[in-house]
């Protein structure tokens, strides 16, 4: 895997800038969560243990498995006891370079991000935060690394320290340098097929692609942190659309305590800032790695790229509430071969 080097142990400045691999911004490091490398190692222990979860069955690796980007190959997570979540399960790979995290944006670090599954029921299933800080305290080896990494005594040892390696740790999980980097960045015009050079100019022409998912003159994070409504799932809202939307126009907050998990899902990024016009909507996800993420879609709803491709094609299928940017594409059978073949260079994992 083709991961980011970081420097390590500079704490001087507001931020730490690291070297960054081709096709990739530099990555800022906050000032209050330093990287080193035993505060690195830390993290992926705590990323890979099951005993941070209610039945000790789930780590966070257990749905970010590095065999498979990150991702987990579900259409939906899997949680303690067997528990199927209500959403897909995006890759971590890159996901230091979001403005916000969770498909919902709920979290705006990684340091927040980290925390989130343990007290989820259907993921972790911890009761409290202060289970972790109490189980790590009993843990002689835990806290002594905890000790060390962030200079403090045993009885310091909070919930935020555990938080802050986790985030360390994710920030390493950054992949670059694929055969479409080589091609733009590296002007390397052999670096991908010819089918791939058309399919990236219909990706940024016809295909109206590269409006969400970015592509800047220096590098391409192939997202631009913000959300929309793509058609995805609205037929889960729909016996209760009416509803919403009469709760809506009364200027209310709807209640929820009788939709069904998979609905009150579907309601995306308006979980988090109650505004009628997020209903529905999703960050845009990062389109590195993807031939190596499905299945695609908040809901894990489609199988394979081409699927996806289709899906766009289609301008949402119709759904009520699509974004403006979701519209009929009218793509030849060429065209969509061409596209997925684009799709298929972005994977930067050796």
């Amino acid at each position: 895997m083709r991961l980011l080097t970081f420097l390590l142990g500079l704490t001087v400045s507001s931020t730490l800038w690291a070297d960054s691999l081709l096709g990739l911004p530099a990555l800022i490091i906050p000032a209050d969560n330093p990287q080193t490398a035993d505060k690195i190692a830390l993290g992926q222990r705590l990323f890979n243990d099951k005993r941070l979860s209610g039945d000790g069955s789930i780590s966070c690796a257990s749905c970010h498995q590095e065999a498979k980007a990150f991702s987990d190959g579900l259409p939906l997570a899997k949680g303690i006891d067997g528990q199927i979540g209500t959403r897909n399960t995006p890759t971590v790979l890159n996901a230091a370079f979001y403005s916000s995290q969770f498909l919902d944006g709920r979290a705006a670090s990684l340091e927040e991000q980290a925390l989130g599954p343990f007290l989820n029921p259907i993921e972790h299933g911890l009761k409290s935060q202060q289970t972790i800080v109490d189980s790590l305290r009993q843990d002689a080896d835990y806290l002594k690394a905890f000790t060390r990494v962030f200079d403090i005594q045993a009885d310091e040892l909070t919930i935020a320290h555990v938080g802050k390696a986790i985030a360390s740790y994710q920030r390493t999980l950054i992949a670059g340098d694929s055969a479409f980097d080589r091609y733009l960045f590296g002007m390397q015009p052999n670096a991908i097929s010819e089918s791939a050079v058309r399919g990236s100019r219909i990706f940024k022409r016809k295909g109206n692609c590269v409006t969400c998912h970015e592509i800047s003159m220096k590098h391409a994070l192939f997202t631009d942190n913000r959300f929309y409504n793509i058609g995805i799932g609205s037929q889960r809202l729909a016996p209760v659309l009416a509803e919403l939307q009469a709760a809506s126009e009364r200027r209310e907050q709807p209640d929820l305590s009788g939709w069904t998990a998979a609905q009150r899902s579907e309601l995306g990024r308006y979980l988090v800032t109650q505004q009628a016009a997020d209903i529905g909507r999703f960050k845009t996800p990062t389109l590195r790695n993807i031939a190596l993420t499905g299945p695609y879609m908040h809901d894990g709803s489609l199988q394979t790229l081409e699927a996806v491709v289709e899906h766009y094609d289609k301008g949402g299928a119709g759904s009520d509430g699509v974004d403006a940017k979701i519209f009929p594409l009218h793509l030849t059978a060429a065209e969509k071969k061409d596209l997925v073949a684009f799709l298929k260079t972005l994977t930067g994992l050796e």
